[in-house]
Formats: C-alpha cells, structure tokens, sequence
C-alpha cells in the first residue's frame, strides 16, 4: 500500500509521515508519490472533492498510527442488530477477555455501562443505548459510530466525515466533543465553512497530489475553491 513511512512521535513532534509513499485502492494508485507530516497536537482538516482520495489517505494514517488512533469510518461499520451501547462498547473490545465480552453481551457491564452512558448523554444519545442501530435515525447512528471512537480513548482521533450526517449545529458540537478529548485530529470533511472555523491546519488534495496545506487562520473560503473545481 505504502513503500515507505514513518511513525512517531519523534523529538521534532511528527507523530505519523509518510515520505515518497505510494498509496492505492483497489489495485488503483490515488498517490503515487506522497510526502506528508502529522505533527503532535495537529488539528487538520482534509478537504477535496468525492473521490480524490482522503479515504484512503485516512486509511493509511490509520494503519501507521495502530493502537494509538481513534478510527471513525465513513460508513460507520456499524453492527446494526446490536445495540447502540453494544456498538459504542465494540471500541474497547481489544481491552478485555473474550469470556468478558461475551457476558457483556448478555448483561452489560456495570462499570462500562456508566461510562458509555455518561459519554452518550455528551453526544444526545441518552436513552437511546438499549435501542438497536437499525432503529436509530442516520444522524443518531452517526453520533454512536463517533461515540465508539471516543470510546476507544486513544491520543489520536481520525475521522472520515464523521459529521456528515448531522445538521451543522450538531456538527460544532460533535467537533468541539472531539477537539475535547483529543490533542491531536485529522477530520475529513466537506464544509469547508467548519474546516476554517474549527481547525487550525487545513490539507487540499487534488487528483493524487496535495495542493494545499496551510493555517487554517491564513485561509478563506475563497482559496479552497480551488479544491472543488471540475473540469
């Protein structure tokens, strides 16, 4: 997927790169030749048009970052006949035994219980846990999906639209959840109004190529342009 990279983080606070690395998608090529840094205590949002591959640069990050990143998936990967809490609590799965998760399942634990139930209640789900995800409305389901995430409790919060779903007050709230609990973000988004107003590191892609990365603070609306022009 990548012929080379680097993790971190390192003296100089790069905790993910990649340098010349060749990313691809189904046998497809998206970046033949990427060079890229993410910085300890960065809040990047990734912009660009459907398709132009920050899924699969978001995968990439993923795999580099293992254990240490919070993975919010497009599709959410929810388990739809299991409940919003057995959803949210499937974060921390890799945290206990097998013969724990399975009595869970039957009889949630107490412990865990409080504190999905109190990390629901942040996100508007309150009440809604014992429900099952196929029940839930695409806003809700999408707040469970961010809700596993968090869950998961790791310095590293990478997110694939996980806001699309959610009108854009939600949308603030949900990013000010995140920007809470995390020091460090990448955000795949669409708006970029919430890119400006709520990150401080934006990243353009292009046809395989990254053709903006800047502040966000020396941005406007008007320069991202560039990054939804069709031919």
């Amino acid at each position: 997927m990548l012929e080379t990279a680097t993790v971190g983080p390192d003296a100089s606070g790069v905790i993910a790169g990649f340098d010349h690395a060749c990313l691809s998608h189904d046998d497809h090529v998206v970046f033949p030749d990427l060079t890229l840094r993410i910085l300890q205590g960065d809040r990047i949002a990734l912009l660009g048009r459907s398709g132009v591959g920050k899924s699969t640069l978001l995968d990439a990050l993923r795999i580099r970052l293992g254990d240490q990143g919070a993975w919010c998936p497009q599709a959410n990967a929810l388990v739809p006949t299991l409940s919003a809490y057995h959803n949210i609590y499937m974060g921390r799965l890799a945290h206990f035994s097998r013969w724990q998760n399975l009595l869970n399942l039957l009889r949630p634990d107490r412990t865990c219980w409080r504190e999905i139930s109190a990390l629901a209640d942040t996100l508007g789900l309150d009440g809604l846990l014992r429900r099952q995800v196929d029940q839930l409305s695409g806003g809700q389901q999408q707040r469970v999906a961010i809700a596993r995430a968090l869950y998961q409790d790791r310095p590293v919060f990478i997110g694939d639209e996980p806001v699309a779903s959610v009108d854009p007050r939600q949308g603030v709230r949900l990013l000010e959840l995140i920007n809470a609990r995390h020091q460090t973000y990448v955000v795949a988004l669409h708006q970029r109004e919430l890119a400006l107003a709520h990150f401080d590191r934006i990243i353009g892609l292009d046809e395989g190529r990254i053709i903006i990365d800047a502040p966000a603070n020396e941005l406007t609306s008007d320069d991202l342009d560039v990054l939804y022009v069709t031919d």
